[in-house]
């Protein structure tokens, strides 16, 4: 995935507006808003009073974008971003926003110093033999570009950049400029200035130190980079001549950089250093933790913590590292914010205030098991309640529970682990994952001595949760005795609000309403599809929202698990139950146009009820 190219906004105006000179004044933003109906005259005029007599050091992009405003045009946010978009589409110029990984630090000094730079609040971001590219937040304000242009003796154009890019990162590449010409100084060595240059060095080293300036500010420029794109998961991947840098991104792998297998080795072995991990042993897995903080604007709250957990794994080029990246917000949202709907948060919360019982959240991998069960586990452990788990590995660590990590060399496995957990007074255990006969029966036992036991299972849908159960050897009576209730989920991508248009295709909409049978989806479908845009890296989507498939075990339910169980008449009683299938809850995403029918298809499973006739 690279940077964000320059582009001009969707959203221009046919008619070509004459570029002002001078610094960006805030009430000569609003009157372009008014002039542009973005913003309605009253409110431009009442924003203006506001704003008219009052000081402030914010730019004043960023002081409309912190003032809550909406497009009337299309209710969207206007937010930092989108206010410079929108001003990029009025006067056509290219906006892009700051890639720390494609700036040549060392040549950004060369053309200004970082007073200079400063006071026009100005960035260079490319420097080569045809220009200089100068990245800007006062577009108009152009009576230094010839001063530059004849000292570097070549052309300089300038696009406009998000005011916080200019803020947080000019200090930064100075800074990293200055250390590496004092390094060069005082030991003659040559070092990396940017991530293109220690690509370059690479190339031509076997070894590079972990230490060393250039591969400490890329390993950290790497990490603000994955916090901005939104990533979940950071890959290293060795290969024979270059290795990939990969992002996660909505739950889709996206390929970042490429870099020689010496820049990988470096990049490597400095974050194993700081995950405490022993940095000489290549031939074994290793697990380790880091946490740091988000940079002030990169995504989520500025300098808010965030934990990623390491691993490492021998390939057949080098070692490969995955870097998950946990932020602590999600685990303390409401459940309307988790993505249920009012009648499943309700359901939800009486199963998980019962005195006892199991809880199972079935899924795949990433399907968002863990932030569920981590929220709700939050708002049940209050001081009244003593709440332990077993878990492998440990997502993350909270000050609210007692945690146990599953150590299999110690022959502390999940059973184990639950069996001392039942000497520790527990009221409420979650249980990582049921995978053997052995666990379930020690968290059967859990159940049926008083205690409420949440834990996972890796099955397709809610229903083939209880026969997988079965199949592990757990009696039909004790799984009727003891579960209370199984969610299972996925998490799918929505679109993007910036590029997202009406899908007006009759063929999307009988597509819906067919594989919604035998239910009737209530109000108006409102189906939208992808387009792609800068603000969603082109994909059309950003972000993702959970379905969900609840299944409380209910009287008749209970008596349809029995030893001769069939999934597919388990599911029907569920549904008749009130159960809501996940491919049900998918289409009506579609319906309200928050995602995809293509989407939804490829997240979840056919309703097994429907596909058995």
């Amino acid at each position: 995935m690279s940077a964000t190219p320059p582009v001009k906004s969707a959203t221009a105006p046919a008619t070509r507006h004459v570029a002002p000179r001078g610094r960006l004044e805030l009430r000569q933003l609003l009157k372009w808003l008014r002039d542009d109906g973005v913003l309605a005259h009253d409110e431009a005029d009442k924003l203006m009073r506001r704003f008219g007599t009052s000081a402030s050091g914010l730019h004043p992009l960023q002081r409309l974008g912190g003032a809550s405003l909406v497009d009337v045009r299309d209710n969207r946010v206007l937010d930092t971003d989108a206010l410079a978009r929108w001003l990029a589409g009025r006067f056509e110029l290219p906006y892009a926003r700051i890639d720390p990984l494609r700036v040549d630090v060392g040549r950004v000094a060369e053309v200004m110093s970082v007073a200079y730079a400063e006071s026009r609040r100005a960035l260079p971001v490319t420097v080569n033999a045809k220009e200089v590219v100068i990245a800007t937040c006062e577009p108009f304000d152009v009576a230094w570009v010839p001063e530059i242009e004849a000292l570097v003796k070549r052309p300089v154009r300038l696009q406009l950049a998000h005011p916080e890019d200019i803020t947080r990162y000019t200090p930064e590449f100075y800074s990293l400029a200055a250390s590496v010409r004092f390094a060069n100084k005082t030991t003659g060595a040559s070092a990396a200035n940017s991530f293109e240059q220690l690509v370059e060095l690479g190339k031509n080293k076997d070894q590079l130190d972990a230490n060393d300036q250039g591969v400490v500010q890329v390993v950290d420029w790497l990490w603000q980079y994955a916090f901005e794109q939104r990533a979940s998961d950071i890959h290293l991947e060795p290969r024979r001549d270059m290795g990939a840098i990969r992002l996660r991104i909505d739950g889709v792998l996206h390929t970042a950089h490429q870099v020689p297998p010496a820049v990988m080795n470096a990049m490597t072995a400095r974050i194993k250093l700081l995950a405490r991990m022993d940095v000489i042993e290549r031939r074994r897995p290793q697990d380790g933790r880091i946490k740091t903080k988000r940079p002030d604007g990169a995504g989520g709250m500025p300098g808010a913590e965030v934990e990623m957990r390491l691993s490492t794994l021998p390939t057949a080029f080098g070692e490969k590292v995955v870097m998950r990246i946990f932020d602590p917000g999600t685990v303390d949202k409401a459940f309307d914010a988790l993505g249920f709907s009012p009648s499943e948060a309700e359901r939800w919360q009486a199963l998980t205030t019962q005195a006892h019982g199991i809880i199972l959240v079935t899924g795949p991998t990433g399907s968002g098991k863990t932030t569920t069960l981590y929220s709700t586990l939050k708002k049940l452990a209050t001081e009244e309640v003593n709440v332990c788990t077993v878990e492998d590995p440990i997502e993350m660590i909270d000050a609210a529970f007692n945690q146990t990590q599953v150590q299999p060399a110690l022959d502390l496995d999940f059973a184990a682990g639950l069996r001392s957990l039942m000497r520790q007074d527990p009221d409420i255990i979650m249980v990582g994952e049921i995978r053997d006969l052995e666990t379930a029966e020690m968290a059967i036992q859990a159940s049926l001595t008083g205690h409420l036991v949440f834990s996972t299972l890796h099955t397709n849908d809610a229903p083939s949760a209880i026969t997988r159960l079965v199949d592990l050897g757990v009696p039909p009576y004790l799984i009727s005795a003891t579960v209370i209730g199984v969610l299972a989920q996925r998490l799918a991508r929505t679109l993007c609000a910036t590029c997202k248009v009406p899908d007006d295709s009759a063929d999307t909409a009988r597509t819906i309403e067919e594989l919604a049978q035998p239910w009737k989806l209530g109000g108006r479908l409102r189906p939208m599809k992808a387009v792609g845009c800068p603000a969603c890296r082109n994909t059309g989507y950003r972000g993702r929202a959970a379905l969900y498939e609840l299944m409380p075990i209910t009287e008749p339910l209970k008596e349809a698990i029995h030893p001769t169980l069939e999934v597919t008449r388990l599911s029907r009683q569920a549904v008749l139950e009130g159960m809501r299938p996940l491919r049900l809850a998918g289409l009506m995403k579609v319906a309200e146009g928050l995602t995809t029918l293509d989407e939804v298809l490829r997240c979840t499973p056919q309703w097994v009820a429907n596909k058995a006739g």
